[in-house]
C-alpha cells in the first residue's frame, strides 16, 4: 500500500522559497515514480515535476525550469520539491502522486497514488 503525505507550504512572499515534503507511509517508494502536481483554483491539475525512482531521470515543467528542483531521500523515503523564485502564479494546492511506471513522468494518467495536497500561496 502506498499512502502519501505531503508537508510544507504555506504563505510565502514572491522571490521567496518554500520546500515542500512527500512521504510515503506505506511501502518504500523504491519500486515508483514519484511526481508534484499542482492545481489552482479555477484550473486543471497540472504537472510541475517528476522523478522516476530507479533511474533517476527528472521532468520539470517549463513554468519551473530553473526554479524548482525534486528530490528524493531514500533513506527516509520521501521526496521533496525546493521552489526558489516563487511567484504569485505558483499559487495552487500541490499534490505528491506515485506511478508504477518510470516514462511518462510528467503525464498524470499515469500516477495512481495521490495525497491529499498542501496550499501554497505565494504573495506579492
Amino acid at each position: 500500500q502506498v499512502q502519501l503525505v505531503e508537508s510544507g507550504g504555506g504563505l510565502v512572499q514572491a522571490g521567496g522559497s518554500s520546500r515542500l515534503s512527500c512521504t510515503n507511509s506505506g511501502r518504500t517508494f523504491s519500486s515508483y515514480a514519484v511526481g508534484w502536481f499542482r492545481q489552482a483554483p479555477g484550473k486543471e491539475r497540472e504537472s510541475v515535476a517528476a522523478i522516476s525512482w530507479s533511474r533517476g531521470s527528472k521532468y520539470y515543467a517549463d513554468s519551473v525550469k530553473g526554479r524548482f528542483t525534486i528530490s528524493r531521500n531514500n533513506a527516509k523515503n520521501t521526496v521533496y520539491l525546493q521552489m526558489n523564485s516563487l511567484k504569485p502564479e505558483d499559487t495552487a494546492v500541490y499534490y505528491c502522486a506515485a506511478s508504477g511506471q518510470q516514462s511518462g513522468l510528467g503525464d498524470l494518467s499515469r500516477y495512481t497514488y495521490w495525497g491529499q495536497g498542501t496550499q501554497v500561496t505565494v504573495s506579492s
